[in-house]
Order: C-alpha cells, then structure tokens, then sequence
C-alpha cells in the first residue's frame, strides 16, 4: 500500500497485519482521486472516511492538502495505527473509535465536502442503505458534496434517490451520492 499523490506521493504505508481491514486498492484508489480532483481543491474541503481501516483513503487526502480528515473506524488498532501514522507524518488526520452507524446517528458539528464510506464487502444491501439514509439526513454531507461508497459488485445501489453514477474496478465498485438539491 502506497501513497499515490501529494507531498508524500510514493510512501509506503505499512499497516499490521492483524487490521481487519481490506486496502482499496491502487487503481481504485487513483481513479477515486482522479475524479475527485476534477471537481474540488483539495486544500479547500473537509472530508470524512468511514470504516478507514488502515487510514489509506485519509492519508490519501491529507497528502494532496486536505485540512481537515476525520477517520472513523471501531477496532481500537486501526484507530491506534492512523493516530500513529498521522503524527508521524504530521498530517491533520483525526481518528475517532466508533460504531460508522452509531457515529452517523448524530448529526455533525460541520459538514463534510467529500464522505468515503468502504464497509465490509459482506454488509448487507440494508445497512450500506441505512449508512447513506444516516449521512443524508443527519446533515453530514454539505450542498456541493459528495458520497462515494466502496462495495462488492453483486450490490446494486442505483435505485437510491441520492444516486448519481456508479464507476466497477474488477470486483470493486464505487458508486457515488449528491444532496438532491445538486441533481442535475
């Protein structure tokens, strides 16, 4: 696992191997950024990564400039290792220990510009549903912001009202939501 833009473009994030985590992986990972780049400054938004695991989508965007990275995850060596990491670094990645859908049940101080949500390939379709119901009524996604949601291909997601596009890597797929108000 790497990083693949940004200041730190090119080092290598070497997380335990006991992290229940599966990485996106690189050309998942670079498309994700590719798109994002297109649409926003980095040094300009707030972003939130959901089930971050080992951190790899937060690194990711506290190396192109984000200032503000929350990472939210609930095994306590996932949050250990992106503390860790973070503060090696000396990048402005936060980590907090929590349940995603406990975490989600209250609405946040501020928005977010960018919410990346990789849950477990085996949650049921009801709660990747409920995570992104969760997100969009709670006020976690600001008006000009995006949800991106890393699944397995075999969940469909596109009849949801917050839908947009959905982009497939092998196995992979990335399917992003926008507030209805930015519908086009």
């Amino acid at each position: 696992m790497r990083i693949i833009g940004g200041k730190l473009k090119g080092r290598k994030l070497n997380a335990p191997k006991n992290l229940p985590a599966r990485p996106t992986k690189d050309i998942t990972k670079e498309s994700l950024f590719n798109i994002l780049h297109n649409r926003y400054f980095f040094d300009e938004i707030r972003a939130l990564d959901l089930f971050s695991g080992t951190g790899n989508i937060a690194f990711e965007f506290a190396s192109r400039g984000t200032p503000s990275v929350l990472a939210v995850d609930r095994h306590p060596g996932s949050i250990r290792f992106i503390k860790e990491t973070a503060r090696n670094w000396d990048l402005p990645v936060s980590p907090i220990r929590s349940d995603v859908l406990q975490f989600l049940s209250y609405p946040p101080v501020e928005p977010f510009d960018v919410i990346f949500a990789d849950p477990p390939y085996d949650m049921p379709a009801e709660e990747l549903r409920k995570i992104i119901e969760l997100i969009m009524v709670n006020g976690f996604l600001s008006p000009e912001g995006i949800l991106i949601l890393e699944h397995h291909k075999k969940i469909r997601l596109d009849d949801l009202p917050f839908f947009r596009q959905a982009k497939t890597y092998g196995h992979s797929v990335l399917s992003f939501f926008e507030n209805t108000d930015n519908a086009d």
